[in-house]
């Protein structure tokens, strides 16, 4: 056609120049397309012209050679100033030509200048030329240093666009693909632009360049840039794989090795053994790189789940090349030669094994793509498939390499579902071949890498269905045997190395506590074996120090002991020295896990005495600076040098050293106390006197003693040596248990309380046996010894304190002293002498100096404010002292001490008014500095430490304050001074860090009663200002928890619960509010209403009520009837917590049961933060009441209406309930408390009740609801026969409002013969049971006629026989009723429900009378109905948290433990057989057919089948070419093509036409497929259609999910639009994704991945319909 419009133009314009000029335009001009498309066509028609020397008239026109030579110079000077100009101008946006902009079409007019381009060079047929253009083009792709291309329009003058670049280059390549050089100058570049450009370029460039590069080539030119494409690659993932942009890279080598593999795995490569050597041509065989399988392993496990399609299908194809070559790989030869890992072998006499293996491996891979379990977890036994194959190795040589494995672990491990992680963990937990030595190593790097990281995610340590709380996770229980089997498999060699990479890696991040938890007892049972040296004590300490400072206490603790059992018996002592050792044990902390006397302890004295003499000698330095190694190590002698180091200080210089760090003082005296253990115990072993203990301590201590001993008396001691001997002392104290309590707790007044710092006094939860020995000889040796030098020490402290501590760093030296003296004057109280001269002359003169310091007139110097600072700490400590009771009522101290409130309620001086209490919140006077007195405001380092002074200070006041009113002031406190002193105590709360207020709440709680009444505004700011600042403090735990038993000390004292609306309308209300409050706090956190219930509870009703008087007692608790509320919401209380407050709470229940097994347990102290404390203390409370109290019987019964008003409201609340939702278990707590509470409650009381009870029972309840309601029915009818009526009257209410709630009658009935010995009439009433059950057996509903016959049943048999006479004909209703009954047993179903309520516990082993107790109603019953387990409460929490009160009528446990054994009722049965695996692929759920059938060699064939009928319609079309070459269900394209004919698309695109033929598409198409055009495409010439498309514009849209996806609410489809539909199973294959312009995803709200693929291409057509709908003419459907 373009010939011969050629000819007709020359043949009517003889001067083709002027129409070459005419269709050219002008350098500065935007032309149209179509003028490029007409200049183009004009070229080629031209350059294909015959030439000749002369030209005729004929009808073909001829080109002279002269004529020609213009021709091709023109066409040279149209690339030169058309073509590439153009190409900058698109590139630069530069559209400006007669003031239009640039026309939306860019891509229009790149494509027509390319062709325009490609025409003059095939015209020219000049390599030079060529060449020249292409290194005009060539410096587009070289992008300067530094810079990274942002999808700009240009890239600066002179270069064009990297997308204009791409198209320009791809038409060149081909004329210039002899030029060796310059291919290969374009190949690296195209590379490089790969490594740096935006992904969006990336597949660009492969497709355009790299392909069109290839497509030019022979079979050795294709080898051999094949060979530098996947060199380059390998060699930059080498380079970068340890790099943060790894993954970039593995994404981008993938997608280029994707885009090759046609040409890496070419079948021709098959024909290449048959043909001779000189004829083949070797291309580059991925499989022999190392790297390449590395590229293959890494995308496997991408984030990307493209880059994960793609490396599975280059290993498809890898297996698909092996096995189409059936030769051995790798060679023998090269085996034996390349030293390299071998990652992939191929047998092929082993062939149908190895296919089956890799079958089986694409098939999990390909699954673990989808994220529900029930998808996943049938292709695990295929995983057991995989590893059986890879480990059963007969010939020597694995045929599997094991990182293959890890892959699909690493790919479970990364699964967004929580559920697919743990099943990859327990998988690889339960992994049978890690016994295997070469195994175990293999997986040792998987372990310390992705394992690890897994092991973090603390859900996964959940307990499962079936364990109980308390137990070791299943998960937990798993990893310590897998642990054990890991290590021992490892070669010997290697698990020294591991175990230090185990080690470090646990140090290397921050843990959860539950994982550290775990993972540390899991490394406590490993066989002890010398596996760790230094490095290894280095990393446990980093364990200890860095990644456990922030967890629960007693969690912390247990992981600390589980570290320490490990390092004990993993340690390699020949390799560690003592000072190794004992540089790891200063980390373990005596309150929290290493304490003296726990069998810990005494493990550790076992180890350190059998490898003593084996430990690496220490190299020491010996007095005079030379170094010395002893040739022995023992632990008396290191710490014989340790002390004598320890002690050895620089002399004393002017200038005030801060006080030494505590750490060396830490480390001596455990070093110490061990040493002095282990020789104790070795003694004992021996049958020696214990009398050595003390001259072995001696020994030790005496450097100690000297220097102590010498404190008073040698003026010339070291400063900084006196210091660390007290520091040493001290902690040597502290670690020693005193032998002597002080002689008694101060006893105070009746209206005042013990302060909450002394209240906190709680037990640890398991006391050693060691430590409860009265007798310690270590702790008796220690107060011995330290007897020696008590007096010099005490002379010593109290003169420092008496003026000489002058500066700033002395007020930690004062705080070192003080605690001192504390230690010293409580350990010997006892001891008459020394307690004579401490309260007569030592604290005395203390006191002295202290009031004359405190009274003078404040020096604003440093010296003066530290000396104020120190005498305040100085009497606080001795108010501290005083309150344990340490000195006499009559001594001079205590004398002082009365007087003290004469110094802080001294009048102030005029002008102040007369009450003013000047010396409340006193303040210390910060000294001017330098820096101050030159304007500079920061503070020189002296005063760096000035803000927590001056805080102390204030403390310090508040402690002698409270201290204070406890002992009482010297005559009545007036009420100003008493308001002045709350309103100094607010002021105080604000100028107190929250850490240092606990003083301030105890005197407040002294304050408040007295001024309650009189300035109710005022305690309601106190109270508010003081709650303020506890809930300030919930992030704080360490302040939070004594703060706020400060504070519930204070607001909730019994006086202030007695006062009445009247009395304090303001103070009440805010008491209440903050009950409320602190309730709904305690859903978060949980222990916070354990403080105020155990408050009340003890106020209202101590467990020792001392000397207090019935009435004052009666006073306290009548408070209790002001405040129901507070009891009612304790026996509801009960939060749900979240999953992962659940787990903390469960681990820690499992933590307290491993008893004295673990030391933490001794270590720290109980809390009592148990969920469920609330409700054992108020259960506790309720049983200690007495029914002849009327107060408590009125107690009782208020509480008990309010507790039926709470179940009411829920019964009547529109809101359903479930099963364990929290208003199911708060009913059910409701009628536990309530059935708890019957034997207390008097008659007439429970009559009035009864009928509320009944009213209960027609409402629909949870099955454990229904039976406490049911046994309170029989118990109350057991007690009080009389109301039998009332229940026979139940069952003659409207069945409209009974329905299935009458079963809860008839089950009372069931126990008949335990409430028939009690009735009165009992003919009659049995006559009226049998009456009453026959109605409701012949009832509608299923249940209810079971109810009803099992009654019948029972009732029946209560008589006998003999009691059937006077019946007359109902006897023989029954009788064929019961007969009805039994025959249930040829009914299937109607049977197993016969059989499962007979059998039911309520019904069968339970009896409402005998197992009456507090573990039935509160554990067995929960237990038995399906309660969650978080609501039993166990008995032996009442006996160990609480003081329960028992008695005959409320017994704690059941007196038979029949109950207790039965099991509870199975009605619905769970099928957990195991799955038939008969068929291969049967049980497997999926969305993909084994994969080799996706690969299978087609013969290449194109037709074009239009529709001609459809031209004919007359009907519009789009633009949009639907490609569903890749469907093969005829179903999905018969309804595809109906829907792209509605919807107007230009083509559909299939596989094949034969598919129009079958009746499937047919019965969908109805009709369709004759009015709209269909293509035929084979999927293998899917890649070349692409490609053609691209080229005439077309956009490649792919339905895919891929990182870069668009969503397709947000994306605008181009006008040519080709849609590319994925398969049903595989969706786009990987190969042809890189061909794809966009990927368009549908957003998704559910929980399954993927929709049909005709539903999503019929989303995405109409999407497109829509964009482009037009205004008007469209019909609508």
């Amino acid at each position: 056609m373009s010939s011969i419009l050629i000819n007709a133009l020359l043949s009517s314009c003889h001067d083709p120049d002027t129409l070459f000029n005419t269709l050219c335009w002008p350098t500065d001009s935007w032309p149209d397309t179509e003028r490029v498309e007409a200049l183009t066509t004009f070229i080629d028609g031209i350059g294909k012209l015959p030439q000749s020397d002369t030209s005729d008239d004929g009808d073909k026109v001829a080109f002279s050679i002269a004529k020609r030579d213009i021709f091709l110079r023109k066409v040279e000077s149209i690339i030169w100033t058309q073509c590439l100009p153009l190409f900058l101008k698109v590139s630069n946006g530069d559209g400006a030509c007669k003031g239009k902009r640039v026309p939306d079409g860019r891509a229009e007019i790149t494509i027509a200048v390319c062709r325009l381009l490609s025409v003059c060079i095939n015209t020219l047929c000049d390599t030079a030329v060529s060449g020249r253009v292409a290194r005009a083009v060539l410096p587009s792709f070289q992008l300067p240093d530094g810079e990274t291309e942002e999808e700009l329009p240009g890239q600066g003058e002179g270069r064009l666009g990297i997308d204009v670049a791409i198209e320009a280059m791809s038409v060149i390549l081909p004329a210039v693909s002899s030029n060796e050089e310059l291919t290969t100058s374009i190949l690296s570049s195209a590379l490089s632009c790969i490594k740096t450009l935006p992904d969006a370029l990336v597949s660009k460039i492969t497709v355009r360049l790299i392909f069109t590069l290839l497509n030019c080539y022979s079979e050795d030119g294709i080898a051999s840039k094949l060979r530098f494409i996947l060199e380059d690659l390998c060699s930059w993932h080498k380079s970068d794989s340890s790099n943060t942009d790894s993954p970039v890279v593995t994404e981008r080598a993938l997608l280029c090795l994707t885009t090759l593999s046609d040409y890496l795995f070419s079948p021709a490569k098959v024909q290449q053994h048959t043909l001779p050597q000189s004829l083949s041509y070797t291309r580059p065989d991925p499989r022999c790189s190392l790297q390449f399988w590395r590229i293959l392993q890494d995308g496997l496990t991408h984030k990307d789940n493209v880059s994960r399609k793609r490396a599975l299908y280059l290993l498809k194809r890898c297996v698909a090349l092996s096995e189409d070559e059936a030769v051995e790989f790798p060679s023998s030869s090269v085996s034996s030669e390349d030293n390299e890992e071998i990652i992939f072998r191929w047998a092929p006499d082993r062939c149908k094994l190895l296919r089956e293996f890799w079958e089986d491996y694409a098939l999990v891979m390909e699954t673990l793509e989808e994220n529900q379990i029930h998808v996943v977890r049938p292709v695990l036994n295929r995983i057991h498939t995989l590893i059986q194959t890879a480990a059963n190795d007969s010939q020597g040589v694995s045929l599997f390499h094991p990182s293959w494995l890890l892959g699909v672990y690493q790919r479970m491990f990364h699964s967004e579902n929580k559920s697919v992680m743990r099943e990859g963990v327990d998988h690889l937990l339960e992994l049978q071949v890690l016994r295997r030595p070469a195994f175990a190593l293999a997986f040792s790097q998987f372990i310390l890498g992705p394992f690890m990281d897994v092991m973090s995610e603390s859900s996964l340590f959940h307990r499962t269905a079936g364990q109980s709380v308390g137990e070791c996770p299943e998960l937990g229980v798993k990893l310590q045997v897998f642990m054990v089997t890991f290590f021992s498999s490892l070669p010997q060699e290697n698990r020294g190395p591991v175990l230090l990479q185990l080690v470090q890696r646990l140090g290397s991040q921050h843990w959860c506590a539950v994982p550290i938890l775990f993972l540390s007892r899991a490394l406590s049972h490993l066989p002890p074996c010398p596996l760790l040296g230094p490095d290894g004590l280095q990393a446990l300490r980093e364990v200890l120090r860095c990644t456990m400072i922030t967890h629960q206490v007693l969690l912390r603790g247990a992981a600390q002991c589980f570290l320490l059992n490990s390092a004990l018996s993993l340690t390699d002592v020949t390799l560690v020295t003592l000072d190794d050792v004992f540089s790891l044990l200063v980390h373990f902390r005596a309150d929290e896990s290493l304490r003296r006397g726990t069998p810990l302890w005494n493990q550790l004295c076992d180890w350190l005495d059998d490898s003593e003499g084996s430990f690496r000698p220490c190299v020491r330095e010996s007095a005079d600076g030379t170094s010395t190694s002893s040739e022995i190590e023992t632990v008396r002698g290191y710490v014989q040098h340790q002390m004598e180091f320890f002690l050895r200080v620089p002399a004393s210089t002017d200038q005030t050293d801060s006080v030494p760090d505590p750490g060396e003082a830490e480390l001596l005296a455990k070093a110490i106390l061990l040493c002095v253990d282990i020789e104790g115990r070795t003694q004992r072993s021996g049958g020696e006197q214990t009398t050595g203990v003390s001259g072995g301590m001696d020994s030790l201590l005496r450097p100690l003693l000297d220097t102590l001993s010498r404190l008073h008396t040698n003026v010339y001691l070291p400063l900084r040596k006196t210091d660390k001997s007290l520091q040493l002392l001290l902690r040597l104290l502290q670690l020693t248990p005193a032998r002597h309590t002080p002689a008694a707790v101060l006893q105070l007044p009746p209206a005042r309380h013990t302060p909450a710092a002394v209240l906190q006094l709680t037990p640890a939860r398991h006391t050693p046996a060691a430590v409860e020995k009265e007798q310690d000889s270590v702790t008796v040796s220690m107060e011995t010894l330290v007897l020696g030098v008590v007096e010099p020490i005490q002379e010593f402290i109290l003169r420092r304190l008496s003026g000489e501590l002058q500066e700033l760093c002395d007020v930690e030296r004062a705080e070192l002293y003080l605690s001192v003296l504390k230690e010293v004057v409580l350990m010997y109280s006892v001891l008459e002498w020394n307690h004579s001269k401490v309260q007569e002359a030592y604290f005395p003169r203390l006191l002295r100096y202290v009031l004359r310091t405190l009274e003078a007139d404040q020096i604003p110097s440093v010296a003066g404010q530290v000396s104020r600072a120190v005498a305040m700490a100085s009497l606080a400590m001795t108010c501290e002292v005083a309150a344990l009771g340490v000195f006499n009522l009559q001594s001079e101290t205590t004398i002082l001490l009365v007087h003290l409130s004469s110094y802080f309620y001294s009048p102030a001086p005029p002008p102040a008014p007369p009450l003013s209490l000047v010396n409340f919140n006193q303040t210390l006077l910060k000294p001017p500095t330098a820096a101050q007195s030159t304007g500079v405001s920061e503070q020189g380092p002296l005063l760096k430490d000035w803000g927590r002074m001056a805080a102390h200070f204030i403390r310090d006041q508040w402690t002698c304050l409270g201290y204070g009113r406890r002992i009482g002031p010297p005559g009545p406190l007036e009420l100003p001074r008493a308001s002045g002193s709350l309103q100094a105590a607010i002021e105080a709360l604000s100028l107190l860090p929250s850490g240092l207020v606990l003083p301030v709440l105890d005197f407040m709680a002294s304050m408040l009663p007295q001024v309650a009444l009189s300035e109710e505004a005022l305690c309601v700011e106190a109270v508010t200002v003081s709650w303020k600042l506890v809930l300030g403090l919930s992030s704080n735990p360490h302040d939070f928890w004594p703060t706020l038993q400060g504070f519930v000390t204070m607001a909730f004292h019994h006086s202030l619960l007695e006062l009445t609306e009247e009395q304090a309308p303001g103070l009440t209300v805010t008491l209440q509010q903050i009950a409320v409050e602190l309730m709904e706090l305690s859903q978060a956190k949980t222990g916070v209403f354990n403080v105020l219930i155990q408050h009340c509870c003890h106020t209202w009703l101590p467990s020792d009520p001392g000397s207090e008087g019935q009435s004052q007692s009666d006073a306290m608790f009548s408070s209790a009837l002001l405040h129901l509320d507070i009891l009612a919401e304790a026996c509801v209380y009960g939060p749900v917590f979240r999953r992962d407050q659940r787990l903390i709470q469960e681990v820690q229940v499992y933590v307290e049961r491993l008893g004295e097994e673990c030391a933490a347990n001794t270590a720290v102290p109980s809390d009592n933060r148990d969920d469920q404390f609330p409700r054992v203390c108020v259960v506790a409370f309720l049983s200690r009441l007495q029914p002849s109290n009327q107060l408590h019987e009125r107690l009782m019964e208020e509480l008990v209406l309010c507790l039926l008003k709470k179940d009411e409201a829920i019964s009547k609340s529109k809101q359903r309930y479930y099963s364990n939702s929290l208003q199911h278990r708060v009913k059910n707590r409701v009628w536990q408390t309530l059935l708890m509470l019957l034997p207390k409650l008097r008659g007439e009381f429970v009559g009035t009740v009864l009928g509320r009870v009944f009213e209960a029972g027609f409402v629909s309840n949870q099955a454990s609801v229904k039976y406490l309601i049911e046994w309170k029915m029989v118990l109350i009818l057991v007690q009080y026969p009389e109301h039998i009526d009332r229940l026979w009257a139940c069952f003659s209410v409207d069945q409209e409002k009974t329905k299935t709630s009458v079963c809860t009658f008839l089950s009372v009935l069931v126990h008949l013969n335990i409430i028939m010995p009690q009735l009165k009439e009992k003919a009659v009433q049995w006559r009226k049971a049998l009456d009453v059950i026959l109605q409701w057996c012949f009832s509608h509903n299923f249940s209810v006629r079971l109810y009803a016959l099992l009654a019948l049943k029972r009732v029946w048999g209560l008589e006998g026989p003999g009691g059937a006479d006077g019946l007359g004909g109902l006897a023989t209703v029954v009788k064929a009723c019961l007969h009805q009954a039994e025959a249930m047993q040829s009914t299937g179903n109607a049977n197993k429900n016969w059989s499962r309520i007979q059998d039911h516990f309520f019904f069968g082993g339970f009896h409402p009378v005998r197992d009456y107790s507090v573990e039935t109603i509160f554990y067995t019953f929960p237990s038995l109905s399906e309660v969650f387990e978080d609501e039993w409460i166990p008995p032996w929490k009442f006996e160990k948290l609480v003081d329960f009160s028992q008695s005959a009528s409320l017994p704690l446990r059941n007196p038979v433990p029949d109950l207790s054994q039965i099991q509870p009722g199975d009605w619905i049965q769970q099928d957990k057989g195991d799955q038939d695996g008969e068929e291969r692929w049967a049980e497997v759920q999926k969305k993909m057919t084994p994969w080799r059938l996706g690969i299978q060699e087609q013969e290449p064939e194109l037709g074009l089948v239009p529709q001609q009928r459809a031209a004919r319609l007359g009907k519009l079309h789009s633009a949009l070419l639907v490609v569903a070459s890749l469907i093969d269900k005829p179903t999905n394209l018969g309804g595809l093509c109906r829907t792209c004919e509605i919807f107007g698309a230009s083509a559909l695109v299939l596989d094949s036409l034969r598919h129009v033929s079958d009746k499937h598409f047919q019965a969908l198409s109805v009709s369709s497929e004759l009015w709209l055009p269909l293509l035929e495409v084979k999927p293998v010439e899917l890649a070349d259609f692409l490609q053609l498309k691209k080229r005439e514009g077309y956009c490649i849209v792919g339905v895919e999910q891929t990182a870069n996806s668009q969503s397709l609410k947000d994306y605008k489809f181009p006008e040519k639009t080709l849609l590319l539909l994925g398969n049903e199973r595989e969706g786009i294959p990987a190969n042809l994704l890189q061909l794809l312009d966009v990927c368009v995803e549908i957003p998704q709200q559910g929980v399954i991945r993927s929709l049909n693929v005709h539903v999503s291409a019929a989303l995405l057509v109409w999407e497109y319909t829509r964009q482009y709908l037009p205004t008007t003419g469209v019909k609508s459907d």
